[in-house]
């Protein structure tokens, strides 16, 4: 198990090294840099034609160096300093602010996840018992509704249409956890609620598929055959083996949760970390937009990491050499 650990950890490494290099150049190549931006927003090609100004402002920000250099000099201050470098905007680091804005994310995710899981793991394992029945079929066509309806457009018709009829709308003013535990809840509610039931579709789908292939096991048909509670056989024999490609597909669902959280704090004006993702891509905050996208990056290869080695502990016969 060490050695796998420590294989696995090694070869980490050079991945975030190319995702890091790929987030790099790919946020320069947007067109509309941060420079030109800037320039525009100065009124500096007004003011004396733009080009000495636009080569003024890339000296002071230090890209006008190549962009291998500005790699290079951004890669040193994260491993020597932990730097992440400084906002080209608020001219401050990146890394607080991050750290900022990270427990909203942290907090809408975890209530989209414990949602998804709650509605998604129940329905599953019912209609997989109860193969081909009234509740079956009712749980498959909400699991069909949920994937072909967008939760950025059910959140859309719940900001407008409630104010509409009912002069009604979703909290839209940020109150942390600490200030009111009950008005932050009812805040974050609304769109983990969306963010949960769309997520819960394909886990339940998944689960009713390998919990129906693992009930067909013959292991499974001796556990009742010695006459078993059928409670036993499905949560002591059964579940454990079908939830191992369950567990394998919700840690593959946590960028869709990132990406799910930018536009729920966009349409909810939650002030977190996918928010500000989606403002420094709009300002071209190239420090900003790298730091996150090598965060992230680092916290799904860990989790990655985490869910193969929950494998060991879901089947016993899963072993690590």
């Amino acid at each position: 198990m060490r050695n796998y650990i420590i294989r696995r950890i090694a070869l980490m490494i050079p991945t975030l090294l190319l995702v890091t290099i790929v987030v790099f150049l790919t946020i320069r190549l947007i067109p509309g840099s941060a420079v030109e931006m800037m320039a525009i927003e100065m009124g500096s090609r007004e003011s004396t034609g733009g080009q000495m100004d636009i080569k003024a402002v890339e000296a002071m920000l230090g890209m006008d160096m190549p962009w291998h250099e500005q790699y290079l000099t951004w890669m040193e201050g994260i491993f020597l300093r932990g730097d992440f470098g400084d906002s080209l905007w608020l001219k401050r680091p990146v890394l607080p602010e991050i750290v900022a804005r990270l427990p909203v994310t942290f907090e809408l995710g975890l209530l989209s996840f414990l949602i998804s899981q709650v509605i998604a793991i129940p329905i599953g394992l019912y209609s997989a018992i109860r193969q081909d029945t009234i509740g079956d079929v009712v749980g498959r066509t909400f699991a069909i509704v949920n994937l072909a309806t967008p939760a950025f457009w059910l959140a859309t018709m719940i900001m407008v249409f409630p104010s509409v009829w009912w002069g009604w709308s979703p909290p839209m003013r940020y109150v942390p956890f600490g200030d009111d535990p009950m008005s932050n809840l009812e805040q974050f509610l609304i769109p983990a609620i969306l963010m949960g039931t769309a997520m819960s579709a394909t886990t339940m789908r998944m689960l009713r598929t390998t919990m129906l292939e693992v009930l067909r096991q013959d292991y499974v048909r001796t556990a009742w055959s010695k006459g078993l509670k059928e409670r036993v056989i499905v949560i002591r024999h059964a579940m454990r083996n079908a939830m191992i490609p369950v567990i394998t597909m919700i840690s593959g669902q946590v960028p869709i949760m990132i990406g799910g959280a930018v536009i729920m704090e966009q349409i909810f004006s939650l002030p977190g970390m996918g928010r500000l993702f989606l403002d420094s891509i709009n300002r071209r905050d190239y420090p900003f937009v790298s730091a996150i996208n090598t965060l992230l990056a680092a916290f799904g290869m860990v989790l990655i990491l985490l869910t193969d080695l929950s494998y060991a502990f879901l089947d016993p016969r899963v072993r690590y050499k």
